[in-house]
């Protein structure tokens, strides 16, 4: 028995993701995973996603039937061990002996021949004593302590504890869960008709639950259809989606961190007669960039924002920065296990920084979003008010009569927009609102 495409495909990213910090969900859209059929990249997706979702979960499995302590695996040995148990104990539809079969013989593709007894000893004790990996989301719902949540949802516990004490127990089991779920794809609509040739193509769709222009997919590959690949609908997250509504419109707009480029797509839709000028300090992603947003009023700057060669201010203004990200472990479940406390403390800094600099490109009476995916304070409240202590030209707008605009002009369809308000700020909390985690803050200058 050979190994299927969408095991090899799995493994391959799983290796990549941890040696090289790749992120699964660009290496699962590679032009490597385009050749997988719908069924086998389907399938690549579940394996990648679940293993890197419940990474500490497989590996106390693991653990508890190995004679070996895991740190002293080979790092291709213990991957094919978390993507086999991932299969015994959470896919009910793959036979033991496949699960079993396919990941021994990664290892031996692996060149660890050594190790082959070792694991096929490890994952067959396993089969017969693993029960259902479902029951690490009973235990989430029911989890009474932070440890306790933490070990369940397979986070670390650092991060839960610092959920637990900004939000409370209730909200962080709420975002445990919702991390550990398949997040639904949501869309943004381009055109008028782009919905109507969607069904045609036989994807169903469902009523954005935030905006009036976004679509949730029932069912269907979005990503095989021309609307899609000819740029008729984006694959945006809701909350990402609002974000860039929020900027609202302009002669002169500014979009500071711009790759991969959504937002920015999304605001040049918005404003057709804007000069947008899109400024992504990485080449390569700068190059995505121009590829991804074809509008002619868009302008891609490679250039760091903090010496930005504009001297004409802007009437809006969108600070995206580069953050931890937490808000979406559901989409970057590798996330969770790379970061650090001292990584908080590096972005922020950053973000400071960054923040400063944009402020000073808008004009009087302009307007500055600044927006992470992040549910850190770190990154978020504490950012801005260190920059405020120090910028007494601009104040803070309130979120609340920011979205009463949006309900007003139709833009935003949420039924409960005041869940969506804390303090000043705007905050979308995953598994209390369906979509990623995002924190804004809406600067006015006087």
């Amino acid at each position: 028995m050979s190994i299927s495409p969408a095991r090899t495909a799995t493994y391959d990213i799983l290796l990549r993701v941890e040696q090289e910090d790749s992120y699964a969900s660009e290496l699962l859209h590679s032009t490597r995973c385009a050749e997988l059929t719908t069924s086998d990249h389907g399938l690549a997706t579940e394996l990648v996603m679940g293993v890197l979702r419940w990474r500490s979960s497989l590996d106390s499995i693991i653990g508890s039937a190995s004679a070996q302590r895991l740190e002293k695996l080979d790092l291709e040995v213990l991957t094919a061990l978390r993507l086999g148990v991932y299969q015994l104990g959470w896919l009910d539809r793959i036979p033991a002996r496949a699960a079993i079969h396919e990941s021994v013989e990664l290892v031996k593709r692996a060149r660890k021949r050594s190790a082959v007894p070792f694991a096929n000893a490890v994952l067959r004790k396993l089969a017969e004593s693993l029960t259902s990996g479902k029951g690490f989301i009973d235990s989430i719902r029911s989890a009474a302590t932070t440890a306790a949540l933490a070990s369940g949802s397979a986070h670390p516990e650092w991060l839960v504890q610092s959920w637990v004490t900004q939000f409370g127990l209730d909200v962080a089991r709420s975002v445990c869960s919702y991390d550990q779920s398949i997040p639904v794809t949501a869309l943004r609509l381009r055109t008028p008709w782009a919905e109507e040739e969607l069904e045609r193509a036989g994807v169903e769709l469902g009523q954005g639950a935030l905006l009036a222009d976004a679509r949730r997919v029932l069912s269907g590959d979005t990503t095989k259809t021309e609307a899609f690949n000819e740029g008729r609908i984006a694959i945006q997250d809701e909350a990402s989606q609002l974000v860039a509504a929020l900027v609202g419109q302009g002669a002169r707009i500014l979009d500071c961190c711009a790759a991969p480029g959504g937002k920015t797509w999304a605001i040049a839709d918005r404003n057709p007669e804007a000069t947008i000028v899109a400024a992504e300090l990485h080449p390569h992603r700068a190059e995505l960039l121009r590829r991804r947003v074809a509008a002619n009023n868009v302008q891609v700057l490679t250039t760091d924002v903090r010496e930005l060669p504009v001297h004409e201010p802007f009437d809006r203004v969108l600070v995206d920065v580069p953050c931890s990200g937490t808000g979406t472990f559901a989409r970057n479940p590798e996330i969770k296990w790379r970061l650090t406390p001292a990584d908080l403390a590096d972005f922020h800094s950053r973000q400071v920084a960054i923040l400063h600099a944009a402020l000073k490109q808008a004009k009087p009476q302009g307007r500055l979003v600044y927006s992470t995916c992040s549910l850190e304070k770190e990154e978020d409240e504490s950012v801005v008010e260190e920059v405020l202590r120090k910028n007494e030209s601009f104040r803070l707008r309130d979120s609340r009569a920011e979205l009463a605009h949006l309900l007003n002009d139709r833009v935003l369809i949420a039924k409960d927009p005041d869940s969506l308000v804390h303090g000043p700020y705007l905050r979308t909390i995953p598994g209390v609102h369906p979509c990623d985690g995002f924190f804004v803050a809406i600067f006015e200058r006087q």
